[in-house]
């Protein structure tokens, strides 16, 4: 007998529980904060992935003794656990699309679906650093080593997990693929272009040709291969990308995109509350590139053209 009995819970299997638990829920608490700026909103918002995050950790973590109990009907938790993490998902997709009328500007599907898949995805974070760190603290207890050995050795294998994953998942942005600048606004009568890019036609009172010339504000996003042009010139990503800027900076009125079909620059023009450009160019640079948009050019190619 190692000291572990089936009715009571032992020492070591205490710390295991705790110390995974805790590698879990702090691997959902650091993807997290990159989430600040589009959802959950603050506090109450990130108060529930919290709490979905600690619950994800403890499936995690009591899956290790569960199994090492011959308690096999509580491995399908595993079970339960991933089609909750598919409501919570459902839920998202619901909850933001309830909220796109009282926004400056609609999300659009696209980034609300991305939004929605990527906390799933966060919530298995938690899971699989849980059961990743229960499971090395056990290998490492059948060894008969310390129990301070066993909790270093969870927390190092948590550690790397969260690192690999992490880099995994991790998405690109409008920045990694094109150039963001500003640009100057022409307004001609009831028409307004940028750099010689035709926008719109709607100023046709003196009022808003005076808005729009004097605290209009204009980006203008340069894809950095031609192929990236695919991505952004998609109507979703740049629905997405007017509503970082607008969110970011507010919307007193009009708000458009527009491509230019010849050279393929994508083109965002708005009148914001706050005129700031240097955190507009940030906002636009870290809009995440939607994963329902993005193409890899090289499977696109052809045989008969590598040939």
């Amino acid at each position: 007998m190692d000291g572990r009995g089936p009715m009571v819970i032992s020492t070591e299997d205490l710390w295991l529980i705790i110390i995974a638990i805790a590698m879990g829920t702090m691997a959902r608490l650091l993807v997290l904060k990159v989430d600040y700026k589009q959802y959950p909103s603050y506090p109450n918002g990130v108060l529930i992935h919290v709490v979905l995050a600690f619950v994800a950790a403890s499936i995690g973590a009591v899956a290790i003794p569960a199994i090492k109990s011959n308690n096999y009907t509580a491995v399908t938790f595993l079970a339960l656990a991933v089609q909750n993490f598919r409501d919570v998902r459902k839920t998202e997709r619901e909850s933001l699309k309830d909220l796109e009328e009282t926004e400056y500007t609609p999300r659009g599907n696209a980034y609300i679906d991305g939004i929605a898949k990527t906390f799933e995805a966060r919530n298995y974070f938690a899971l699989v650093v849980s059961l990743t760190t229960a499971a090395s603290m056990e290998i490492v207890a059948a060894l008969h080593i310390g129990i301070m050995y066993q909790v270093v050795a969870g927390i190092l294998a948590g550690c790397i997990v969260y690192q690999v994953i992490s880099r995994f998942s991790k998405g690109k942005s409008v920045g990694d693929v094109a150039a963001v600048r500003l640009a100057d606004i022409k307004v001609e009568g009831c028409e307004v272009s940028v750099e010689g890019t035709f926008v719109t036609n709607l100023a046709g009172t003196q009022n808003a040709q005076k808005m729009i010339a004097k605290e209009g504000v204009a980006v203008i996003i340069e894809p950095n291969q031609k192929h990236s042009a695919i991505a952004l010139h998609n109507f979703g990503q740049r629905k997405a990308i007017l509503f970082e800027a607008t969110r970011t900076l507010g919307a007193k009125r009009y708000n458009f995109t527009r491509k230019d079909y010849e050279t393929g620059k994508i083109i965002i023009l708005f009148v914001p509350i706050v005129r700031d450009f240097e955190k507009l160019i940030d906002v636009v640079k870290n809009t995440p590139l939607l994963e329902s948009v993005k193409k890899s050019h090289a499977v696109l190619r052809s045989k008969a053209v590598e040939e």
